[in-house]
């Protein structure tokens, strides 16, 4: 499956709520396992983001739809980055043009 990761930012009345992040985090990794994806970790992260999550989903459709169940929530701003992993890298350098 696909690898995604996911940066999110608490919004204004995610910060206000923190006191039951624990259970909205518990109840987006059941959801995300309903949709068929598979967590790797999910990490309360310093710096410009509040969490970082890693995990794999059967297409971008269903990532896509995961990440805006989450943020229709109002608790957390979600950005999406498609990871590949070291294996994929030789079958994507090849489709590179030759010069």
């Amino acid at each position: 499956m696909p690898t995604y990761i996911g940066l999110m930012k608490l919004t204004h009345q995610g910060s206000k709520d923190i006191m039951n992040a624990p259970a909205r985090i518990e109840d987006a990794v059941k959801l995300y396992q309903k949709m068929g994806g598979k967590v790797i970790g999910v990490y309360m992260v310093m710096g410009e983001y509040d969490y970082i999550t890693i995990g794999e989903c059967p297409s971008d459709e269903v990532q896509s739809a995961f990440a805006l169940a989450l943020s229709s929530q109002g608790n957390v701003k979600t950005t999406t980055l498609k990871a590949f992993t070291a294996k994929e890298i030789p079958a994507i350098l090849k489709l590179l043009p030759k010069s």
